[in-house]
């Protein structure tokens, strides 16, 4: 080889002044409350009860006069009343606001309770709203639990309840972040009929693909804690974490909590960002891309998760939606996908409307790896790279001579072989080069030094699912292993999450590939808590050769 083509992705510069800043924002989050003001009416723990004698809670709120008002609900099993309180003159804040990095400013009221629509501030614009603890969650009785279908029966009579009160108008939305998306989309495909429209922001929709077992890699950080907490704060049947080790292929019971997307027909607003491709961002946009709905649209953005959620021009787009399909009054429906576009962290090149994902003028070019660490659109020789699994990546550069925008998901096609390495897994990462430094990007859980793009397989997993996969989005089974013999040299198709990025002339995009996950997990410059199962040990060779290449997919948008 010419030069090194290895690298350590989870070693890079700024790491000290990130953690200053993080520890700073955790000691002070930047989040403000403000007080329920008196003419707003809240009734608490009304109860609502189920066919089957269960008794759930639930807070409601409502505008000053008698109404009748459209319906806003949000459902989850965190606890309705886990709420801001003042305490000392100041306001106490839920922990995650401290535990994961807030960047940029959010206002709520103190009735907001995590991740849900801030109630006061949607009935000061004419909206009932009401909030509830699911079946074994909070307040509520019985013991339920996550993502099941008795959740979503349980939400639907809820929905049938609230259109019925005379304050009501008959029709009910559902509006909520993370659990209170997910919670959306089972009751959609039931298709109650007060249930007039939905905005699940940022939800995955396949657990075992875009949460547990992402590329048939076990994430056992953020997962892990995850299960802890809602064991704690719910009272569930089902010990989640158990049965995902039961379950390490995508069998019947991973399928058993998986929404069908395809039988949601209400209008839906989805909030499919390009930061929080650990939890949500996959699902999210496929959930745009699957549902049944024809009227459907698609909220895209790099930012922080919550002030996203909170900020003015998300709750514009929001209001419009419900004003919309609630009201029924003469407003323009959102863009069909609102495409935001990002060069670093902090700054928005361009938002602009868009028809579909991916874009149907995109300019789909591969990339090959080549000899040097050459990421080239021109066709080179047979070569390779081996690197070690645990303490090493394989990176490939390729230099934009003119500013070039990537907005899409991209796929990396590897011919790979492994020595030494019992059931290896490999983990690719996109990053952005300018000035001879990475540029940071906002990830999940408040992670500011994301890279641009992700993804992850375990080779055993590497069977492709023909009726998911598209040209440019292939789908794993993750139902039959087939391991990989020492040295054996097989093909694999890595899906990388999508992303919206402008590359200036000059830049580069550097991919890298590795046997363990491509950040550090130091709470306080890492990706804490995110985690994935690493490969034990062993090295890895890429190959490529004219007759069979080892390429990278990339989405180009031409130039208008």
């Amino acid at each position: 080889m010419k030069k090194s083509t290895v690298d350590r992705p989870w070693k890079r510069p700024g790491a000290a002044a990130y953690a200053r800043h993080r520890i700073a924002r955790a000691l002070r989050p930047a989040v403000s409350v403000y007080p329920m003001p008196p003419d707003i009416r809240k009734d608490e723990d009304v109860q609502v009860r189920m066919r089957d004698g269960v008794t759930l809670r639930l807070n409601l709120f409502r505008p000053a006069g008698e109404g009748p008002f459209p319906v806003l609900l949000s459902a989850h099993p965190y606890g309705k009343d886990s709420v801001p309180e003042r305490r000392r003159g100041k306001w106490s804040l839920n922990p995650q606001f401290r535990i994961m990095n807030q960047p940029e400013p959010l206002r709520i009221s103190d009735q907001t309770s995590w991740e849900a629509p801030d109630p006061v501030w949607w009935a000061q614009r004419g909206y009932a709203v009401v909030n509830l603890d699911t079946r074994g969650g909070g307040r509520s009785e019985g013991r339920g639990d996550l993502l099941c279908d008795q959740e979503a029966d349980d939400i639907a009579q809820v929905i049938a309840w609230a259109a019925a009160q005379p304050w009501s108008t008959g029709r009910v939305g559902m509006l909520g972040v993370s659990y209170l998306a997910l919670s959306q989309y089972k009751v959609a495909a039931l298709n109650p009929p007060a249930l007039k429209a939905i905005a699940p922001w940022e939800g995955f929709t396949d657990a075992y693909r875009d949460f547990f077992t992402p590329g048939g890699v076990v994430e056992n950080g953020f997962a892990r804690v995850w299960l802890l907490l809602t064991g704690r704060v719910a009272r569930l049947r089902t010990d989640l974490a158990a049965e995902r080790r039961k379950h390490p292929l995508r069998d019947a019971w991973w399928e058993s909590l998986t929404p069908r997307l395809s039988r949601i027909t209400v209008p839906i607003l989805v909030c499919a960002s390009f930061s929080d491709s650990n939890l949500h961002s996959v699902g999210s946009m496929r959930a745009f891309q699957r549902v049944g709905s024809a009227e459907r649209h698609a909220y895209t953005h790099r930012g922080p998760k919550w002030a996203s959620f909170y900020g003015a021009e998300a709750l514009r787009t929001q209001l419009a939606f419900f004003d919309r399909y609630l009201r029924e009054r003469d407003v323009p429906p959102p863009p069909r996908l609102r495409l935001e576009i990002r060069d670093r962290l902090d700054h928005v090149v361009q938002v602009r409307d868009e028809r579909e994902w991916p874009l149907a003028r995109t300019d789909w070019r591969r990339l090959r790896l080549g000899e040097g660490g050459a990421l080239s659109d021109t066709e080179g020789g047979a070569g390779s790279v081996t690197f070690d699994l645990r303490r090493e990546a394989a990176v490939f550069d390729h230099r934009f001579d003119e500013d070039t925008e990537l907005s899409g998901p991209m796929t990396l096609r590897l011919r790979v072989a492994t020595t030494g390495a019992e059931d290896p897994r490999l983990f690719a990462g996109i990053e952005k080069w300018s000035h001879g430094a990475p540029v940071p990007f906002e990830g999940s859980y408040g992670y500011g030094r994301d890279l641009v793009a992700q993804g992850r397989l375990r080779l055993a997993l590497r069977e492709l699912d023909p009726v998911l996969s598209t040209p440019h989005q292939p789908e794993h089974t993750f139902r039959t292993l087939q391991p990989v013999r020492d040295g054996e040299e097989v093909d694999v198709l890595i899906p990388l999450s999508s992303s919206a990025t402008l590359f200036r002339a000059g830049d580069k995009l550097r991919l890298t590939v590795a046997g363990r996950y491509q950040r550090p997990r130091n709470p306080f410059f890492g990706h804490f808590p995110t985690h994935y199962q690493p490969t034990a040990s062993g090295r890895a060779t890429i190959l490529w050769s004219p007759e069979n290449a080892s390429t990278l997919e990339i989405p180009v948008i031409p130039k208008t």
